[in-house]
């Protein structure tokens, strides 16, 4: 291999990366976009739910138990109505999601120090948010609770009891357990492969759709030179790519790099290559455009999305479905990810998804290249 005919290919297709304005304003434009929607829309977080309220007591005691509810953070209240029929509207259209009915007899049990019952409904069509809603509205319940029975005992002239255990919750790593801190790294592994995907899956299959593979042939380019050098220009706006997505977790959506930026980019360097040789292996192999491109961003965005863990925890997955995450590489760069970023860890930790990284670069590597000199022969 010669490092003249190799710088040679890759400023060949650097000019042609220029001259194709389209494709390299898309390949810089497709990192916000997908950190922009990610960002904003894909939130796990739950804030102001919409709330309706039937108070059938009207006392004073339920309007304190409300003023939790209205005061949390969590719930917002949207209105009040009088009967069932009104709540089950506003859950059918989705102009509310939780539901809160207060008996008539409320106030009177409280008085009477015997246990009132309240009744949640949720909108169980999204049952994640309903399943988080129910739990928060449960809480807010007991701390009605515990006001009320605190209240009865300094009456009665008695001390607090203490509780025989206190819990004393604290969250490392992610204090606020902001769904952006988790969700940032992961979408740099998404912008990567959909770059990767989009740029090489083209490359090889456009020299041979054209008819200006034969020429390249019967030029003294060995197959290493002219694959390599063809990947470097796609390498060089890969990486331009993940400092863009860096930049605006950072100065965008406030997710700060706790650990090493520069081990940060060595593994993404390892990671893009991976996802560079695949698309050029795609390339080689089906020599078409177009159905290049749509496999490799099937073969690589819905696993990464899916399969990888950024957004479905793998161990609440099925065994065989657990056991195929082994095989996505994804797997190995959002954990490397979210180490770095949230967890400041080195390679002393990291290290075996590091190595597996670096063995599917280089798989992908020796592929392209087999692949490649298969078509020629």
């Amino acid at each position: 291999m010669k490092l003249q005919r190799l710088l040679a290919v890759a400023k060949k297709e650097f000019i042609h990366v220029v001259r194709d304005w389209r494709s390299l304003f898309l390949s810089l434009a497709i990192p916000v976009i997908l950190i922009m929607l990610f960002g904003y829309a894909l939130t796990l977080d739950l804030r102001k739910v919409p709330t309706v309220v039937w108070d059938q007591s009207q006392s004073s005691q339920s309007r304190d138990l409300l003023a939790l509810y209205s005061g949390s953070p969590y719930f917002s209240i949207l209105g009040f109505h009088d009967n069932y029929k009104a709540l089950q509207l506003a859950l059918d259209r989705g102009t509310a999601m939780v539901a809160i009915v207060i008996p008539s007899d409320f106030a009177k049990k409280i008085i009477a120090q015997k246990p009132g019952v309240i009744q949640i409904i949720g909108d169980g069509s999204d049952a994640n948010t309903s399943r988080l809603a129910m739990g928060y509205a449960s809480t807010v319940a007991m701390i009605y609770s515990s006001d009320i029975t605190a209240k009865r005992m300094q009456l009665a002239g008695r001390a607090n009891l203490l509780p025989p255990v206190e819990m004393v919750a604290r969250s490392w790593y992610n204090p606020d357990l902001r769904s952006q801190n988790v969700i940032i790294p992961g979408i740099i592994a998404i912008v990567m492969v959909v770059i990767a995907a989009m740029l090489t899956s083209v490359t090889i299959a456009r020299e041979w759709e054209t008819g200006t593979m034969e020429q390249l042939i019967s030029t003294p380019l060995k197959g290493p030179e002219l694959i390599i050098g063809k990947v470097i220009p796609y390498f060089v706006i890969g990486m331009l790519d993940v400092a863009i997505a860096v930049a605006m977790g950072k100065w965008l959506f406030n997710v700060p790099i706790v650990g090493a930026a520069g081990l940060l980019f060595a593994m993404a360097a390892i990671f893009l290559t991976g996802a560079l040789f695949w698309g050029m292996s795609l390339s080689i192999i089906l020599k078409s455009q177009v159905l290049a491109n749509q496999i490799a961003i099937v073969s690589g965005y819905l696993p990464t999305l899916i399969l990888s863990g950024f957004v479905f925890a793998i161990e609440n997955m099925p065994g065989p479905i657990q056991c195929i995450t082994y095989i996505v590489p994804a797997r190995y760069f959002i954990a490397i990810l979210r180490g770095i970023y949230l967890k400041g860890i080195g390679l002393e930790i990291l290290w075996l998804d590091a190595l597996l990284l670096s063995v599917y670069a280089l798989f992908m590597i020796v592929l392209a290249h087999r692949k490649f000199k298969f078509k020629l022969e």
